[in-house]
Parts: C-alpha cells; structure tokens; sequence
C-alpha cells in the first residue's frame, strides 16, 4: 500500500506486510529527493527513530528515485515476484527531466532516469527485503493491468499490451519448470547469490538469461561463470578475448573484469574498472575507441603520459577524417609525427600546404618543402628555402646545378658539413679540378676518395701528406704507390705504420733504414727468432737459391714467410712445392693450417696457378673462394662440376653468374646450368634478371615477341616467389617494371594476332594507339617493330601511300634516336616491293649509309648488362 502526508503528497513508499512474522518492510522511491523540505523531513525520521541508516547508490535506486509508486500487482505464479508502476513526481521549482546523474552510468540508464512513468519489477522475502530486478520505460497514460509470469499486462491507448519480462525472451512457451526455474535464477541474480543462480538455469537455453548472468559477472567478477555464460550465448569473441584476459598474469582481476565487460557493453563499467585498478592506458585506449577523444587526452596527459602522443596520433586522425585539417595538424606536431602526416595530410590541397609550409620553423620539414619546390624547378625558391633552413649540403647542391660553383665552394668552407664537402670533391672532379677536389675529400674525411685521386694524377706531395692522416688500409695503398714509383723511403714508413711489418723489413734492408728496422723488431712477437730465420735466408737469398731458402722454412714451420718469399724472387709454386707448403693436420693447429693454406691459395692466384689455388681453397675449407679461384681458370666444366658438388647458395649463384658470360643462346646446355644453378641458389632475384636478359634478346636479335613474353612471364613469377628481401622496395619496383614490360608486350603480341587473322584495320588501330605510350613503351617493345609491321601490312593489302608515309615516320624517328638504318626493321622484300608498288628506286627510301658491322654477341652482351644495371 502507498501512503500521503498531511499536505496530501504521497510519501512516495511501497509498504508490504508480512502476515506470517507480523512485519511491515517499505521501499522509498523518494529517499534520494533533492527537495529541501523532503529531505528535511526524511532527516528527522531517522533522528527520531535513532537508527543509523547507510544509503546504498546503486543503479536502480538512481532511477526510481523522487517517483510515487501508482499501481502494485503480485504474480500469479511466485509470490516474491511484485510489479509495480511509478511515476516521477513534478515538484514547484524542480528542473523538468533532471535530477542529477552519475558520471559512471550508461546512456541507456540515463535515459530511464528521465523517464516520466516507469514498470519495477521487485523480488520480496523475509531474509532480503525489498530487491528491485529490473526496470523498464512504458507510455506516461499506460496503466499496470496485471503481472502472471512470464507477461506484464499493461493498459495502452485502450489496448490491452502483453509485454515479456526481461528474462523470459525466447522462452514465452517454457514449461513450469523452466518457469519456475527461470523465476530462482532472476531472484538469486537480483539478491546476489550467484551460485545459485547459476545452479537454477544450467538447463535453460536463453541467451538473455545467460546474458543477464553474464552481465552480474562484472558485478561479482566471477569469471569463471561468466566464461559458461558467454558459451551458452554463443559469443565466441567475448569468450576468447576472456580466455587471454585470464591467461594474462600481467592483467590484474578489475582488468580481466573490464575485458568481460567491453564485451558485453558495458563500457562505462569498463572504465572505472580500469580507473580502479590504475590500468590508465587500457582506459585511454578504450576512450579512444568510443571517439572521446577529449576525454583519452585528459587520461594521458594526467595519468597515461608513455601514450600521450599515441593520443594526439589518434586524435589527430579522428580530425583529419572529419576534415579539421587545421587542428589535424596542431595534433600531428605535438605527436611528433607532423613531418610524415602532415605532407601527406595535405598533399590534396596544395594551397593549404603552401600556407602551412609558409609559417613553419621545422627545419626538417622545411628541407622536404624545399625538396618539393626543386622538383617543380623553381631553383631560386627551393634555395631560399634551404637557406632558411640551414641545409648547407642542398645549397651546395642547387648552386652547382645552376653552375655558381664559386657561390657554392664558399658556402661549403664557412660551415663543416661533410656532405657539402663531399659535394664539391664531387664536382671538381668531374670539371678536372684535382687539386681542389683533393682539398674537399679530405675536409670529407673521403680519405680513400682523395687517395685514388691522387693516385691516379700523380699528386705525389698530396699523397704523403694524406698518409699520415689516414687509416692503415689507405696508408698500405699510398706505400704500394711510393714503392711502385722508386720512393722507397716513403713507402717503408707508410708500411710500418700501416701494419705491414715484413714489407717494411724487406724495404728498409733495401734502402738501409736502419732505424725503421729497429721500430720493427720491437714489434715482433716473442715466440718468434727473426734473426735466425733472416741469417739463413739471406744466405740462400744471397746465393740465388730461393728454393732452398723455401725448404729452410717450410721446416721451421714458417710457411707464410716462405710464401712471401716464393712471391717476392718469383720462385715459381709447382705442384710438390705446394704440397710442401702444406702443414699436415697433426703438426700444427687448425686454425693456423687453415691460414696458411688460405696465403698459400692466394700467392697461387697472383702467379696464375688457379686449379692450385682451388685445390688448396678447398683444403683449408673456404669454397667459396676456391670457386672464386676456378672461375678465374676459365674451365666451364670443371666451374660446373665444382657448383654441383659443393652444394652452397653462393657458389650456385657465382657460377650462374660466371655463366651467363658465356655464349649460352647458343648453348642450351649453359642455359639450363645457368636457370639450375639460380634456382638451386635460391637467386629469384638474379633469376629474374636472366630471364629479363633472355627476353630482351628474343627481341633484339630474333624480334620473337613470344618467347619475350615468355621469358618475362617466368620472371615475373621469380620476383613473387621472393618471400623476404634485404630491400623490399628494390623488388617491388622491380616487380613492377616487369610486369609494364610483360602489359607491352602482351598487347603487342595480341596486335600480331590481330593481323595473323586478317583484322588488319583493328591492328592498325592499335599499332597507332601503342605509339602514343610514353618512354616507357621502348623499354619493352621497339617502336620500329611497330612500324615495320604497320608498314608490312599496307604493303601487303597494297595501300603504298601509307606504307610510304609511315616509313618516312620511322626514319624521322630513328634519325632522332640511335640512328639506326631502317633495313634494320624492314626485310629487303619489303623495301622492294614498296619501291616498286610507288615505282621509286630503292635508294629514294633507303638511302645508302655504311652498315655496322658489329657481331650478334658483342649486342647481346650489351643488352644483358644494361638489362642488369637496371
């Protein structure tokens, strides 16, 4: 029953009485009224009867707060269950529709919060009280008619409504039992007892039930049973995102329980599951994804500082999709990721990419803007902008293309950028300017570039003064060129310094340094006896016996240094020589035979022993170089024989190399060792490029489109066969030269077709339409293939007239080009019959010019290097 005060306003309480203790419990929908004069009253209640009462905030009570209950029915099935219907109560003075709401409930909870009438549907018993189950919105004029599980029977516009209760969806014709069973699983839920409530409904198969169970989870954090709800939902995303959230030791229990949640919808329970446990980045991440993005920046700037520029990334896409470019772009600069999105941000509106680009101070970004503008071609600009910027290296760059070369010399020498430096070495010495491209290497620290320069012109002085400055590997080169050029003295100090102390020895015995020849035996390690073995070679050296002087060291274990002398008077390593250099594998350590096999192998090369130096290559282990060596042999059987039984990818693909040096379109054998070889290699790269090679031949020499094709085809399906690749970029443009080079001659191809059948106004059509391609079209097909087959096709049908205009055609284009003679293209017959269907002599089209005589293979080797260079 429901009760008024003496003003006549209903106190807003739900009064039960139960019979069997005597006992009378209430419900106050206004106990959370923010009315001065209710809450002054509802105070003194509790001050007169001296109970201390807490106030529980809970969900339902914020909905059915300030309400006066109106019409109350028990159900006909289960006497806990009462449905009862409440209506906001209009205070004077009160804000229609607001009563204040929490922060942490959900829209759908708002909502009802605002609702004007509303149906409580409430469990009561002796042990519990008063318990509301679940709440729901009806019409302000509906009227409560009568509650017998599972409908609620309202009154609507005249019409009398069924509604099914929350936990009964999809089971509106269940039995009693699963009524009955449906009815403890909603009253256990609503109490709290969620072992009992699962026990009630294990043999119900409802998805709304088990979704409610599911969402009381969260509440209890039971997930356990949260993990047989979501199966008996059928949600196998929510169940595997759970079954990792509990795998997870790294996730605390309000996480997992926050995962369970976002799962199911309740994303504001979520999110102060993730506040509680500290999980401030899992709360910005899920900010994120609701589009709060105010929200996940406060998160971050506050709490999440690691992800703060993750945020504004986010953020900063979010406005960019909604077309804010302008707060886009403040977003991208403080994520840090301004020099790569914003280019691309505004890449489709160059105005505001001009005005962006214009207030800037990112040094980075103005270096790509005035890369930008140089592509255009505007120079001047693009060098303002480099100066503002301060990129010396660019400045020097434009000055040089605009030829101020003095400009850009100054520019370099007031400021230390070694770019720039090496810049102008660069361009002094494609002008001849040595001396100063010397100058600017070595401010560039290019010291092996300033070596070679020097070099190769002779600069001597220059050369001494940079081997004191540079490292031993450009010290020992500088003292070959001082040795080479009779300044011995320079080089025995360019050798010492450089590491090569038997050198320097030799050299300073020569030109009696005696000082250097001291600093060198200090050096010397102290299990070594130079004096005895210098006395004793120096004998034998002295008496023109150099290979007793070989034997002597051999002894001694001294092979490397009877190597050296073997090289050094020319002491010619025969087979027993070799042999004799050879340390047995009990006498001395592994490593040291290795080492001494490998110098051994290497003296073999320089004196043009090259099976010698693979056999002793093979020995000390080291196949690869022994290849290297075999190959310098030039004996192609053996080369192949050697590939085929050492089994490594790199001495496949070193052979293969070495193969396609040979005259191999006219040797199918090396054509198939050469494809066997890349295959076994795993070279689909190179593999790539031969049949590239292959098919550029096919054109050149036999102008066989098809087998181009062909060849093309098997390499394009090489190059999508390479699953990782050092540079992924390199073989994807590659891919996609290919396939425009297979497109072109494809459609060439088909034009042939065209003609083969007689379609010969198509194919002329076509021929035209393939010569409007751009540079790219040479690549792949020859235009004077084009117009040989255009004009071949006239001739034939007898239309002389075109076929003349188009010849004149392709001798303009080849006096442009390579000016290549157009028999080149044209078979004599049909010069001749153009000739004679015009009646012109022959040498009105064909004028006469001496042919060159260069060989098919002299072309083809051309051909296969430009193939891959490129």
């Amino acid at each position: 029953m429901t009760l008024a005060g003496s003003n006549l306003i209903p106190d807003g309480k739900l009064y039960i009485w139960d019979i069997e203790k005597d006992d009378m419990v209430e419900y106050d929908f206004r106990k959370y009224d923010t009315d001065e004069y209710d809450v002054r009253e509802h105070s003194v209640k509790i001050d007169d009867s001296g109970r201390e009462i807490e106030e529980i905030k809970s969900d339902f009570d914020e909905i059915c707060r300030n309400r006066v209950p109106i019409d109350f029915y028990w159900d006909n099935c289960d006497p806990r269950l009462l449905v009862c219907s409440a209506k906001k109560l209009r205070m004077p003075g009160a804000k229609k529709g607001f009563f204040g709401r929490s922060k942490s409930t959900t829209e759908e909870k708002k909502s009802l919060t605002d609702e004007d009438h509303v149906i409580v549907t409430m469990f009561i018993s002796p042990e519990n009280s008063i318990r509301i189950h679940y709440v729901r919105a009806v019409d302000g004029d509906a009227k409560l008619l009568a509650c017998a599980t599972p409908y609620v029977a309202t009154l609507q516009k005249l019409s009398i409504v069924r509604e099914v209760m929350n936990d009964f969806i999809g089971l509106e014709k269940c039995d009693r039992n699963t009524r009955s069973a449906v009815l403890d699983f909603s009253f256990n839920l609503t109490i709290g007892n969620m072992d009992a409530a699962f026990k009630a409904i294990k043999l119900v198969e409802s998805v709304g039930v088990w979704g409610n169970l599911a969402r009381m989870c969260v509440k209890t954090r039971r997930l356990d049973v949260a993990g047989v709800c979501l199966g008996h939902m059928g949600d196998a995303k929510a169940a595997r995102a759970l079954r990792m959230a509990v795998g997870d030791e790294t996730l605390s229990l309000q996480a997992k329980v926050a995962v369970l949640a976002v799962h199911l919808g309740m994303l504001d329970d979520a999110e102060q599951l993730y506040v509680q446990c500290n999980r401030h980045d899992l709360q910005n991440k899920l900010l994120r994804s609701r589009n709060k993005m105010d929200a996940a920046h406060a998160v971050a700037e506050s709490k999440d500082r690691i992800n703060l520029r993750n945020t504004d990334h986010a953020w900063a896409i979010s406005l960019e999709q909604q077309g804010d470019f302008k707060e886009a772009a403040a977003r991208y600069e403080k994520a840090n990721t301004h020099l790569y999105d914003i280019p691309r941000m505004l890449s489709d509106h160059p105005l505001q990419l001009q005005a962006y680009m214009s207030k800037t101070k990112d040094k980075e970004l103005m270096k790509w803007w005035g890369q930008y503008i140089e592509s255009q071609g505007d120079m001047s600009s693009a060098l303002k902008i480099y100066a503002n910027c301060g990129d010396v290296y660019s400045q020097v760059r434009v000055l040089c293309f605009l030829g101020k070369e003095a400009l850009a010399a100054d520019l370099a020498r007031t400021n230390t950028d070694k770019a720039a430096f090496y810049h102008m070495a660069r361009y002094y010495e494609t002008v001849g300017n040595f001396d100063e491209a010397v100058n600017f290497f070595t401010k560039a620290t290019a010291y092996c570039n300033a070596v070679r320069l020097c070099k190769e012109n002779n600069m001597s002085e220059e050369l001494w003064n940079l081997g004191i400055v540079v490292s031993k590997r450009e010290k020992i080169e500088c003292a070959k060129y001082f040795e080479l050029h009779g300044d011995l003295e320079k080089s025995v100090v360019l050798y010492h310094r450089g590491g090569m102390l038997h050198k320097a020895l030799d050299l300073a015995f020569e030109t009696r340094q005696y000082e250097i020849i001291q600093d060198i035996a200090t050096q010397l390690d102290a299990g070594s006896d130079p004096a005895l073995v210098q006395k004793c070679a120096e004998y034998f050296i002295a008496n023109e016996q150099y290979d007793k002087a070989v034997d002597l060291l051999a002894i001694v274990k001294k092979f490397v240094d009877a190597i050296e002398l073997c090289l050094k008077h020319n002491v010619q390593l025969t087979e027993d020589l070799a042999e004799k250099l050879t340390p047995e594998k009990e006498t001395v350590d592994e490593s040291v035979r290795i080492n001494v096999l490998e110098n051994l192998a290497e003296s073999l090369m320089v004196q043009g022993e090259y099976h010698l130096a693979t056999k002793k290559f093979t020995q000390a282990g080291d196949k690869v170089r022994a290849m290297k060596a075999l190959l310098k042999s030039g004996d192609t059987e053996k080369i192949i024989f050697f590939a085929g039984v050492s089994r490594q990818r790199e001495i496949y693909i070193m052979a293969a190399n070495y193969l396609q040096s040979l005259d191999w379109q006219n040797q199918p054998e090396i054509l198939r060792h050469i494809i066997t070889f890349y295959s076994k290699g795993k070279a689909l790269e190179l593999l790539a490029n031969f049949y590239v090679a292959c098919a550029q031949v096919e054109i050149d020499e036999f102008q066989n489109y098809e087998k181009a094709f062909g060849a093309l085809t098997e390499s394009s399906r090489c190059l999508q066969k390479i699953g990782s690749a050092k540079d992924p970029k390199q073989i994807q443009r590659a891919s996609e030269i290919v396939e425009q080079r297979l497109k072109m001659v494809k459609r060439f191809v088909d034009i042939r077709r065209l003609f083969e059948r007689g379609d010969i106004q198509a194919g002329i059509s076509q021929c035209q339409q393939l010569l409007t391609v751009g540079d790219e079209l040479e690549a792949s097909v020859r235009r004077g293939d084009i117009y040989a087959l255009m004009i071949q096709s006239h001739v034939t049908k007898g239309e002389y007239a075109e076929a003349k205009k188009l010849c004149f055609e392709l001798r303009q284009l080849l006096s442009k080009g390579s000016n290549v003679p157009i028999t080149y293209y044209l078979d004599k017959e049909v010069i001749e019959a153009l000739a004679k269907g015009l009646g012109v002599p022959l040498s009105h089209l064909v004028p006469v010019t001496p042919k060159s005589n260069v060989s098919s293979e002299e072309n083809y080797a051309d051909t296969v290097e430009e193939i891959l260079d490129d």
